[in-house]
């Protein structure tokens, strides 16, 4: 059997923590951002933690 490659999009999104979790940036700071509140891109400033039901397949993107 080959290798399974790694989902090159996935490993520039996700970091993976020494505990093994998995973590990513959150979305809607990129564009449009005049109109949005400074309280709302504060809140979206930082990581966070891939949620539960997504982990799985985060993981299978990664190859762990």
């Amino acid at each position: 059997m080959p290798k399974q490659k790694t989902h090159s999009g996935a490993k520039k999104r996700i970091k993976v923590t020494g505990s093994g979790k998995l973590l990513r940036e959150q979305a809607g700071k990129r564009h449009l951002l005049e109109r949005k509140s400074s309280k709302l891109t504060r809140r979206l400033t930082g990581t966070v933690e891939v949620a539960k039901s997504d982990t799985g397949k985060m993981k299978k993107l990664l190859g762990l």
